[in-house]
C-alpha cells in the first residue's frame, strides 16, 4: 500500500485518510495531536471518480461487502509487515481514521482480536455487523461524531459505542456540535485522551 513512515519515538500514528484525501491529509493533525510520535499514513487502494478510498462503495452509504472485507484483509496484512519492517510494536499504535478511513479501522476492529492499541475514529459509520473478533478488552476506542453530520446518523455513534463495549474495548463517545469537517474541538479531544 502507498503510506508515508515518518521515524519518532516508540508510539506510532496509523493514519487513514477520508475519501478524495491521500497519505498527506491526516500528517498535520498527526503533528498537533502527538509531534513526537512516529507517522504511518496510508492510501486506500480503491479508487471512485479518481478519488481514493478504502473500500468500494455501491452508493453513499452502501458498500460493496465483498470489497471491504477484502481491502480490511490487506490492511491487516499490510499493518503486519510494516511494524516489522519500521520495527514498532502495534499495540503501542493508535489508529486515527477520517470517514472512510474510519470505517475500514471499524471492520478491522470487528474482524481481528486487539490489532492496535487504540482506535480514534473520527465521524465513523458502522461500515457492517459482522463481528468476527472476540475480544478487543487491550484496545481503547474513541469514537468522535457530529450532532450536525449530514453524512453520517448521529445514532451511529451510540450504536458503535454499545458493538465495541460488547467486545470489551475500553470505549468513549464524544458527540460534538459539529458537521462532517473537523474543528478544533476534535483536535483538543484526540490531544487529550491519545495514549503515548
Amino acid at each position: 500500500m502507498k503510506h508515508i513512515y515518518q521515524k519518532g519515538d516508540t508510539h506510532t500514528l496509523i493514519l487513514l485518510h477520508g475519501t478524495g484525501g491521500d497519505e498527506n491529509d491526516l500528517i498535520p493533525l498527526a503533528k498537533m495531536v502527538s509531534p513526537q510520535s512516529s507517522i504511518l499514513s496510508i492510501r486506500g487502494n480503491v479508487l471512485e471518480n479518481g478519488m481514493p478510498r478504502f473500500f468500494r462503495r455501491l452508493a453513499m452509504g452502501v458498500f460493496d461487502q465483498e470489497n471491504l472485507k477484502e481491502e480490511t484483509r490487506n490492511l491487516y496484512h499490510f499493518l503486519l509487515e510494516a511494524a516489522q519492517t519500521y520495527q514498532f510494536d502495534l499495540n503501542k499504535s493508535t489508529i486515527i481514521g477520517f470517514s472512510n478511513g474510519a470505517n475500514i479501522a471499524i471492520s478491522l476492529l470487528f474482524t481481528y482480536n486487539n490489532p492496535v492499541g487504540q482506535a480514534i475514529l473520527l465521524r465513523p459509520m458502522i461500515p457492517n455487523e459482522v463481528i468476527l473478533s472476540k475480544s478487543l478488552n487491550q484496545t481503547d476506542v474513541i469514537i468522535i461524531a457530529g450532532n450536525f453530520d449530514t453524512i453520517v446518523p448521529p445514532a451511529h455513534g451510540q450504536r458503535l459505542t454499545t458493538l465495541f463495549q460488547g467486545l470489551q474495548a475500553n470505549t468513549t463517545l464524544f458527540q460534538l456540535d459539529a458537521t462532517h469537517r473537523l474543528t478544533e474541538e476534535d483536535v483538543k479531544i484526540i490531544k487529550e485522551n491519545i495514549k503515548k
